[in-house]
C-alpha cells in the first residue's frame, strides 16, 4: 500500500467516517519481523502523518525504530481489551465518544495476514490512542487555564516514550492504565462515588418532585412520600419505620438535614426550594459532577505534601491534613462571585502578627476614591497614603482631579481593631495576591454560602491558627506570642519551613465516615468545566 493511500485511510478512521465493526478478537497477522519493517518504512516516510500519529511521532520512531521496541498490539489479542476499556470510558469519568473506537475496530478487523502495511497502520494508531487515554487518566484532557481564567494550575506533562515503554513491559494494557491513572486519595474516592451514581442512573427512576409551598416539620404534603423515598435511595433516610404517608415525621425531618449537610445548604429541616432542587438531581447529573470533579484532580500535584493545608473554595472550609488525615478543619469566607478567588497551590512562608494591609488598586480607585472625593479625610484615621510611594498628606489632594489610569496613589491601613485583615495573615506569596487572614467582620461566618471577600481567604479561627504555626517554632512560647500581639506592632515569623497551600474547588468530594459531599456550583466552574469538556463555549 502506498504512503498516500495509508494516509488517506488514516484520515477518514481519525475522522471517525468508518464503518462500525463487532468487537471481535483478531490474532491474525503478518510475522512481528515484517510489521517492524512496515513501521519503519511509515514512520521514516517524508511525508506529513496523520495528526494523532504526527503529534507524537519522535517518540514513535525512538521507540520502535531507535529502541527496537516490540509489535505490541498486532496479533497479541491485547487491542480487544483496550477497545472494551475505551468503551468503557466512562467508568474511568472520561467519555468514550472522545475515543475513535469504531474507527480502531476497523482497523483491528482489516488486519490482512499478508499485508504487513495494514498491520503497521493498526499498531501505530493503537500506540497512539492508548498514549492518548492513559495521558487523559494521568493529566486531564483540558489544559486548566484555557478552561477558567481563575485557574492558575500549569498544564501537567507526561512522557511520551515512558509511557510506550511501560507498556510494553505490561502484558495486560488494563493493568497498565490502572497503575498509570492518579492515586490520589481524594480522585480514587471520586471513582467509587462515581461507580455508585452511574450504576443508580441506570436502575433507578428519578422523577422530579414538584416545586410548591415550604414544608415544616409536623406539616402535611403530598410530595413527601417522594421526598422519603429519595432520601432512601441517597442514604440520607434509613427507612424500615412504619409508612408515616403525607405527613413530614421527625425521622424524615433527620434525613433531610443530613441530605442538607451534604449539599451545603442550611441544615433547618425546612424542606423549600433549593432542598427540591438538589433533591430533584438525578444520579445522572450526580454522577456527571463527581466526573468535572475527577478531571479538576488530575490537573493537582500527585503529591499534596505530606503536611499541607487545603482550602476548599466551594465549600468555604480550610482542613489541615498529616499524612492523608485530617487534623483541624475551620471555616472561610472566600471571593464572593465577583471577586473570585482563584485556584492554585504555592507555599506557606511565614506569618505577620498585626499586619499592615495595602489597598489593591481596583479597591482603592473602585470604592473608596469616590468616598475621598465627597470627604477627603474619609480615611484619614485609618490609612496612611503614598503618592509615587512616598508618604504625602491627606489634606493636600484633590481627588476630583484623578481617576482610573491616573491615579499615583497607595493607600495602606495601620494595624488595629479596624484593620481589614484583622491581627494576623498567613502569608504564600503569589503572584495573584491571594494570602490568609483574620477579619473584624466575623458576623459573615454565620452564612452558609461565605462568598463574601475581594478574593482572599478570612479565617473563622485565625488566632488558633498563628498559635498553632507560631507556637511549634522554637523560641516562640506562648507569651511572646501574645506579647507579639499585644505590642500593636507588625511583627513579620518566618517559619521553619514552608508548608503547601492547595485552593481547590471541590462540588463532589468525600466527606467524614465516606459520607458523599456536594456544593452549589457557586462561580459557574463546573458550568464552563462541562461546557469546555463538551467542546461547547464556557461564557
Amino acid at each position: 500500500m502506498r504512503m498516500a493511500t495509508r494516509v488517506l485511510i488514516a484520515i477518514l478512521l481519525w475522522a471517525g467516517l468508518a464503518a462500525a465493526a463487532h468487537a471481535r478478537p483478531s490474532t491474525a497477522a503478518p510475522p512481528a519481523a515484517a510489521v517492524q519493517a512496515a513501521i519503519a518504512a511509515v514512520l521514516n516516510d517524508p511525508e506529513r502523518l496523520p495528526l494523532p500519529l504526527e503529534r507524537i511521532r519522535p517518540a514513535l520512531i525512538a521507540h520502535y525504530i531507535r529502541d527496537q521496541g516490540p509489535v505490541y498490539w498486532v496479533g497479541t489479542g491485547r487491542m480487544t481489551p483496550f477497545l472494551q476499556r475505551l468503551a468503557d470510558a466512562g467508568d474511568d469519568g472520561l467519555n468514550p465518544t472522545d475515543y475513535p473506537i469504531d474507527a480502531l475496530i476497523q482497523l483491528r478487523d482489516t488486519i490482512d495476514p499478508v499485508d504487513a502495511d495494514s498491520a503497521a497502520l493498526a499498531e501505530l494508531f493503537f500506540t497512539a490512542f492508548f498514549v492518548n487515554y492513559a495521558t487523559d487518566l494521568k493529566i486531564g484532557r483540558l489544559t486548566p487555564t484555557k478552561v477558567d481564567p481563575k485557574n492558575y494550575r500549569n498544564r501537567k506533562t507526561v512522557d511520551v516514550l515512558a509511557i510506550m515503554t511501560g507498556f510494553s513491559k505490561q502484558n495486560d494494557p488494563g493493568d497498565f492504565l490502572d497503575a498509570f491513572e492518579s492515586h490520589n486519595p481524594h480522585y480514587q474516592a471520586l471513582k467509587k462515588i462515581l461507580a455508585l451514581y452511574r450504576a443508580m442512573s441506570e436502575s433507578v427512576d428519578w422523577d422530579s418532585i414538584p416545586m410548591g409551598a415550604d414544608i415544616k416539620p409536623g406539616d402535611s404534603d403530598p410530595r413527601i412520600p417522594d421526598i422519603r423515598e429519595k432520601l432512601m435511595l441517597t442514604g440520607d433516610h434509613p427507612g424500615g419505620e412504619a409508612d408515616q404517608g403525607d405527613v413530614y415525621d421527625s425521622s424524615t425531618a433527620l434525613a433531610v438535614r443530613s441530605f442538607q449537610l451534604r449539599n451545603g445548604l442550611e441544615p433547618r429541616g425546612i424542606i423549600g426550594k433549593q432542598t427540591i432542587l438538589a433533591l430533584n438531581v438525578p444520579p445522572a447529573g450526580r454522577a456527571r459532577q463527581v466526573m468535572l470533579n475527577m478531571e479538576r484532580w488530575r490537573w493537582m500535584p500527585e503529591d499534596l505534601g505530606a503536611h499541607h493545608y487545603m482550602v476548599n473554595l466551594a465549600a468555604f472550609e480550610l482542613s489541615e491534613v498529616r499524612n492523608e488525615d485530617i487534623v483541624d478543619r475551620m471555616d472561610v469566607v472566600v471571593g464572593a462571585v465577583a471577586t473570585q478567588t482563584p485556584e492554585f497551590s504555592d507555599e506557606l512562608e511565614y506569618v505577620e502578627i498585626n499586619p499592615t494591609w495595602t489597598v489593591p488598586y481596583s479597591i482603592a480607585t473602585g470604592e473608596m476614591l469616590p468616598k475621598l472625593r465627597r470627604n477627603p479625610s474619609a480615611y484619614a484615621g485609618d490609612f496612611e497614603v503614598f503618592m509615587n510611594g512616598k508618604l504625602a498628606s491627606w489634606g493636600g489632594i484633590n481627588w476630583n482631579a484623578y481617576g482610573k489610569g491616573n491615579f499615583p496613589f497607595t493607600f495602606r491601613q495601620k494595624p488595629g481593631p479596624r484593620n481589614a485583615l484583622g491581627k494576623v495573615k498567613f502569608m504564600l506569596p503569589n503572584p495573584y495576591n491571594i494570602y490568609l487572614h483574620d477579619t473584624p467582620a466575623k458576623d459573615k461566618f454565620l452564612a452558609i454560602t461565605r462568598a463574601f471577600s475581594h478574593g482572599c481567604i478570612r479565617l473563622s479561627r485565625p488566632m488558633d491558627l498563628a498559635y498553632h504555626l507560631v507556637g511549634g517554632i522554637a523560641g516562640w512560647p506562648k507569651p511572646k506570642i501574645d506579647q507579639a500581639f499585644a505590642s500593636g506592632q507588625t511583627t513579620r515569623v518566618r517559619l521553619p519551613r514552608n508548608i503547601p497551600v492547595h485552593l481547590i474547588y471541590a462540588t463532589a468530594f468525600e466527606g467524614d465516615g465516606g459520607s458523599i459531599e456536594f456544593r452549589p456550583d457557586i462561580y459557574g466552574r463546573d458550568r464552563k468545566l462541562g461546557a469546555a469538556l463538551s467542546g461547547k463555549p464556557s461564557s
